[in-house]
């Protein structure tokens, strides 16, 4: 049997004195995937927050063909978090991201969604996307 660890609620947080959601946009996230395994990665994510996500690329996949590439980036400046992230290219041309700003010490993260056509960026709690 697999050990069972019960949630720890008093995790501290780590983006607490950002915003629930902050705006970005397909360009910001577009130059990430040109940035090479470990080089840094800086993502500036909005104009209307003082955000800025920086790190070493840690991880770089490419499927054949490139129609997913995915990243994993070690944060710098949010000690423990890492950013993960997937870039989707249909058969039709069109692009999609998924991604979140994960740390397993801390009881908060971000996951990228979009809304109305607008990728932001989510908080969330930890335990809400996480079982143990």
């Amino acid at each position: 049997p697999a050990p069972v660890h019960a949630p720890d609620y008093n995790n501290p947080t780590l983006f607490a004195g950002l915003p629930e959601k902050i705006r970005l946009s397909a360009d910001d996230l577009t130059g990430l995937f040109s940035t090479a395994l470990g080089r840094a990665a800086a993502l500036q994510l909005s104009d209307d927050t003082r955000f800025r996500f920086e790190g070493e690329v840690v991880s770089s996949a490419n499927q054949p063909g490139n129609s997913t590439q995915s990243l994993v980036i070690r944060s710098t400046n949010f000690n423990g978090a890492t950013f993960t992230i997937s870039k989707t290219t249909g058969a039709n041309g069109t692009v999609s991201y998924r991604g979140r700003i994960i740390s397993f010490k801390h009881g908060d993260l971000y996951e990228l969604q979009s809304q109305n056509g607008q990728y932001m960026l989510v908080k969330r709690n930890y335990y809400d996307l996480v079982n143990e």
